[in-house]
């Protein structure tokens, strides 16, 4: 701003004696002989209205200038996060954990970007066009667009992703999105996505981060997961990697990123970004209290009373967390009884205060609140044990000597006693482990014996999970940012990798989510989810507990950024070109619209 002002007085100065001469006044030197001629007192009055004048010049000259200039945003300045958990796959295609996909948000672009608002912008996209039956979408690729490695980006970097996606030997997560889709590369510029069916949010799928096919594709699918580039990867988004600094195990503690220039989005403001990893919150809290880093992602509950309260960020997550039980293994829960009383019986508030320290919302069906088509169930009974108790007592459950309740079964004229025991199986993540004792604690009191089975995430995932060898199953679904419930709970979902884990199956139910998802009118897909939830509500096949909050800790310098619904935390980062500490001043006129602060 000193400079502008210093050229902008040169500018006025020369044009000023230009004009002043131009008019033929009087030079400088007959004006002060003709000021030296005065008297003392004539002098003192012209000194006088001199400084007046000057003074008036000056709050004119201030206020004007003050009404021109505005405070803007400038490039530089960094931040430092923690983060608990170890980055692996820092790859848009094998991204499971929250470290991983926080990079690839950073790091990656795709056609479309959701952005602060809820919508989605263009991002590598210039634009693209939707058939008026819904089956064919065509995007068309922003003019030069490049790598970070410097190469250009073409067509042939999408049709290579989505074909590696779908490869079954990849086993991408994202593998179900694309499954069926049909891929037309127009040129370098244009690509085309067929459908076979219409498919409401099928635009959310192309947020997926595009791989650099010159890199990958002398990479075999069965050597994928092997590669360097999923830990020193390059993409064409907001910030590619300047080191990666790794600890004595050979696993990665530190990201230090740097702002890509060639971003589609434009320059980010932020400089460096440094993300640093750790085994567990211990040691993250103990470098926050060290100053080593400024910001915390993913906080829990029990951590929170060190922060500013102020400066966290309470961020709704689109997950549905409850208990999904499994009739073809515990039989007991083909009792319908059973279900309902449980259900009753549970106190999801209690759950929430003293499992989530509050930061949690109650749910009571298939779709968290603020979805589209969400609505209270008004017709589900709260917690009530007592009711819980006649329920079952109702239908012929009694307590045995040791106070567990049973009931005598006939099948084809053989009578069995069944027993209401069972095991919740989870994950080793100390949110659900409370959960699970919470549960066990809760349902007992109603006469249930529980056993809590924990497992490493991938052991669940890989040895109960997908063979569905549970009893119950405490575990959280990740819906999109237009939750699309079919692969949730529809009938053909119910076996792997479908992720119906409750494995429901009702025909009226399938029928609302075939509807749900080929509507694209938002009314309709309403009602289609309002009727869904009905059927759930009806037969009860998981006992829904509650939506977490996404707790994120940001100092107060960060300026700029704005949450407003994300489906995953890795999302609070997809407007990070627009985060800023550092600001100057500029005249409107000079100043970038996006820029500017304060209008």
């Amino acid at each position: 701003m000193k400079e502008q002002l210093i050229s902008a007085w040169s500018w006025f100065k020369t044009k000023f004696l230009a004009s002043y001469r131009a008019l033929g006044l009087p030079s400088f030197s007959e004006l002060r002989l003709a000021i030296l001629s005065f008297s003392p007192r004539q002098r003192l009055n012209l000194s006088l209205v001199g400084i007046i004048f000057v003074i008036s010049f000056g709050v004119l000259l201030f206020r004007f200038n003050d009404s021109l200039v505005v405070e803007v945003a400038i490039p530089g300045g960094s931040l430092s996060e923690g983060l608990v958990g170890i980055p692996h796959f820092a790859n848009p295609l094998l991204a499971t954990s929250d470290a991983d996909r926080d990079l690839v948000a950073l790091i990656y672009s795709g056609l479309l970007r959701p952005s602060e608002n809820g919508t989605l912008i263009p991002d590598l996209a210039e634009s693209f066009t939707v058939s008026e039956d819904g089956l064919i979408y065509t995007f068309k690729l922003k003019p030069n667009l490049h790598w970070q490695d410097g190469e250009k980006i073409t067509t042939a970097d999408i049709v290579f992703t989505l074909k590696r996606v779908v490869d079954p030997i990849l086993k991408s997560p994202r593998r179900a999105n694309w499954d069926g889709v049909t891929i037309n590369k127009i040129n370098d510029s244009e690509i085309q996505f067929v459908l076979k069916k219409p498919y409401a949010s099928f635009l959310v799928n192309t947020t997926i981060g595009i791989l650099p096919k010159h890199l990958w594709e002398k990479t075999a699918s069965e050597s994928f997961s092997l590669s360097n580039l999923n830990i020193e990867p390059i993409g064409s988004g907001p910030y590619q990697v300047a080191s990666v600094q790794k600890n004595s195990a050979g696993l990665v503690n530190t990201y230090e990123l740097v702002a890509f220039p060639d971003f589609a989005l434009g320059l980010p403001r932020l400089e460096t970004i440094k993300l640093s990893f750790y085994p567990n919150e211990k040691e993250l809290l103990s470098d926050y209290s060290l100053g080593r880093i400024k910001a915390v992602g993913g906080l829990s509950p029990d951590s929170l009373k060190i922060f500013n309260q102020d400066q966290i960020s309470r961020l709704p997550l689109p997950r549905v967390f409850g208990v999904f039980f499994n009739q073809n293994q515990a039989r007991v829960f083909t009792n319908t009884e059973v279900r309902k009383a449980l259900d009753l019986a549970t106190n999801k508030q209690a759950i929430i205060d003293q499992a989530l320290a509050g930061y949690g919302e109650i749910l009571d069906n298939a779709l968290p609140p603020g979805s589209p088509g969400y609505q209270a169930n008004t017709n589900q009974n709260p917690f009530n044990l007592e009711n819980a108790k006649k329920l079952l007592a109702d239908k012929g459950w009694k307590p045995n000597k040791d106070g567990i309740l049973e009931k005598k079964v006939t099948v084809k004229k053989t009578t069995t006693t069944e027993t209401l025991t069972f095991s919740i199986y989870t994950s080793n993540a100390p949110e659900l482990v409370k959960v699970a004792k919470l549960l066990k604690q809760q349902w007992e009191v109603l006469g249930a014996s529980i056993t809590i089975q924990v497992f490493e995430p991938s052991d669940l995932s890989d040895n109960f999970i997908r063979p569905r060898k549970y009893d119950a199953l405490l575990f959280g679904e990740v819906l999109g940012r237009n939750p699309d419930l079919f692969p949730f709970w529809h009938s053909s979902q119910r076996l792997d990798p479908g992720l119906n884990i409750a494995m429901y199956t009702n025909i009226k139910a399938d029928k609302l989510l075939e509807e749900a998802r080929a509507t694209s009118d938002p009314e309709q897909q309403k009602e289609k989810y309002r009727l869904f939830q009905a059927e759930i509500s009806k037969d009860t096949p998981a006992i829904f507990l509650y939506s977490p909050y996404y707790l994120y800790f940001l100092p107060s310098e960060i300026k700029g950024a704005i949450f407003s619904t994300i489906t995953t935390p890795a999302e609070r980062f997809e407007n990070v070109y627009h985060w800023y500490r550092q600001t100057d001043q500029l005249w409107r006129f000079l100043a970038k619209p996006q820029d500017i602060i304060n209008n």
